[in-house]
C-alpha cells in the first residue's frame, strides 16, 4: 500500500510502525507541520503552519476554528501533492488532536482513512472538574470541553477505522462511535528498558546515584497539577523528615502542557516550592527540567520507588516505561492507572488528592519493604507480557494497518 501518516509532530505515536511498515514493502510517507524538526524514519511532506491567531468572536467558534485552521493547511498541502506530484494514497493514519485529518478526504476521497483516537473531552467523569482547586466544576468548564472535543467526533465520524492505546482512551468516546476503536498500545520496547543493577547517573550537582540507593522519582512532561506535582510535593516534607537519606528527583519542564498555569501568574513549580519549601531539604531534591533520553532511563533503573500520579486523561508513557525499568510505581488510584496496576499485585494504588496517604505510601517504598522487588518485577512482568513493543505491540500494529486494505 500507499501509506500517509498525518502528525503534526511527527513521529509522534508511530516511530517504530512506520519504518516497519516500510520495512515490509509499503510505500511509506509523513506529512507534518513545517517546523517540526524531529528525525524522520521516512519521506517527509510539510503543510505550512496555519496563523498563530484565528479571529472568531464566541471562543467556543474559535476553538473549532483554530482546529480548522491546521486541517485547512493540511489539505492544502495535500492537493499540492495530488496536482502537483501525482501523489494518492492508498491508506491515510491521522492523529484527530489537531484537526489535520478533518478535510483530507476531500482530496483523497478514494483513500481510507483511519485515525488514532488519542482521547475525546468529556464534561463529566473525566479530567473537567476532577480537581477543584485547579479546574472548576462549572458550566463554563464543562461548555469548554464540549467546545474541544467538535473537531474530535467529527474526525471520527469520518474515519473507516480508530485506533487508540488503551481502554480507557477507547472508552472516552460515545458507544455509537466506540465500533470503529480498535485497542493496541503504542509499545514499550521493554529490550532496552530493563532494569540494570549496575546503573548510576550523576545529576548536574554532581549528586551520582546508583542503582539500591534510597531514589524516589517523578516524571511528567511539565511539573503541574494533571499529573499530581502539587499532591507530590505536598507530601514530600514528610516523606523526607522520615526517610534522611533519600534523594528526590523530578524530571519535567516548568511550564504546562495540560492544565493552566496558577491563577495567580508564576509556575506550579514556584507555586508549590513557595508553599512547602522551607519544609524540605533543598540539598535532597533536585529538580532537572526535561533530561536526555538515556539519562531519563538510568534514572528510572537506579529508582527506589518511582511515583506517578495522573487525572482521568491519558496515560503517560512515563509509567509503563518506569514498570518496564521495574521500578516500584507508586500510583495515583484513578481510571486510567487500574488499567494496568493492581494494588498490591504489580504496584501500590494511592487516592490521588490524600495526601498523608502519599506520604506513608512513599515511605515505605523507600524504606526496606520487603515486597518492593516483587512489585518491581509483577510491574516489568506486565509491559513484557501485554505491551512489549516487538513480540505484541508493533505484531498487532502491522496487522491492523494491513488489515484496512482486506
Amino acid at each position: 500500500m500507499k501509506i500517509l501518516f498525518v502528525h503534526q509532530n511527527f513521529p509522534g505515536q508511530f516511530p517504530y510502525l512506520a519504518p516497519a511498515l516500510s520495512a515490509r514493502g509499503h510505500e511509506v510517507a509523513a506529512l507534518t507541520d513545517e517546523h517540526n524538526q524531529r528525525p524522520s524514519p521516512v519521506q517527509v511532506f510539510r503543510y505550512k503552519a496555519p496563523p498563530a491567531e484565528v479571529t472568531v468572536s464566541a471562543p467556543p467558534g474559535k476553538v473549532y476554528a483554530e482546529y480548522a485552521a491546521r486541517g485547512l493547511q493540511a489539505a492544502r498541502a495535500a492537493r499540492v501533492l495530488r496536482d502537483r506530484h501525482g501523489y494518492v494514497p492508498d491508506l491515510i493514519i491521522g492523529h484527530s488532536g489537531w484537526g489535520e485529518t478533518l478535510f483530507l478526504q476531500e482530496i483523497w476521497p478514494n483513500a481510507r482513512l483511519a485515525i488514532y483516537a488519542e482521547l475525546l473531552y468529556r464534561t463529566r467523569g473525566h479530567d473537567v472538574g476532577f480537581d477543584p482547586e485547579v479546574t472548576p466544576r462549572t458550566e463554563d468548564a464543562r461548555l469548554g470541553a464540549v467546545a474541544r472535543s467538535a473537531h474530535l467526533i467529527q474526525a471520527m465520524v469520518q474515519a473507516d477505522a480508530a485506533l487508540s492505546p488503551t481502554q480507557y482512551q477507547a472508552g472516552s468516546f460515545p458507544p455509537e462511535l466506540r465500533g470503529k476503536i480498535t485497542v493496541i498500545h503504542d509499545g514499550i520496547d521493554t529490550d532496552r528498558i530493563r532494569p540494570d543493577p549496575a546503573s548510576r547517573l550523576t545529576l548536574a550537582d554532581g549528586t551520582t546515584l546508583r542503582a539500591g540507593d534510597e531514589v524516589l522519582t517523578y516524571v511528567g512532561r511539565s511539573l503541574e497539577p494533571y499529573r499530581g506535582f502539587h499532591i507530590l510535593m505536598r507530601a514530600l516534607p514528610e516523606v523526607m523528615d522520615a526517610r534522611p537519606n533519600a534523594q528526590v528527583v523530578l524530571v519535567g519542564a516548568e511550564g504546562v502542557s495540560y492544565g493552566a498555569a496558577p491563577r495567580e501568574g508564576g509556575s506550579w513549580k514556584s507555586r508549590l516550592l513557595a508553599e512547602v519549601g522551607d519544609r524540605l531539604d533543598m540539598s535532597r531534591v533536585h529538580f532537572t527540567g526535561r533530561v536526555p533520553y538515556d539519562d531519563y532511563l538510568k534514572l528510572l533503573q537506579v529508582s527506589r520507588a518511582h511515583a506517578y500520579l495522573t487525572y482521568p486523561f491519558v496515560l503517560s508513557w512515563s509509567m509503563t516505561e518506569a514498570m518496564a525499568a521495574g521500578c516500584q510505581v507508586i500510583a495515583s488510584d484513578t481510571e486510567p492507572v487500574r488499567e494496568l496496576i493492581s494494588d498490591g499485585v504489580n504496584g501500590r494504588l494511592v487516592p490521588f488528592f490524600d495526601v498523608p496517604a502519599w506520604s506513608a505510601a512513599l515511605i515505605r517504598a523507600l524504606g526496606p519493604d520487603p515486597e518492593a522487588g516483587r512489585l518491581g518485577a509483577a510491574a516489568r512482568e506486565t509491559v513484557v507480557s501485554d505491551y512489549d513493543l516487538r513480540r505484541v505491540c508493533l505484531p498487532r500494529l502491522i496487522d491492523w494497518v494491513e488489515g484496512q486494505a482486506r
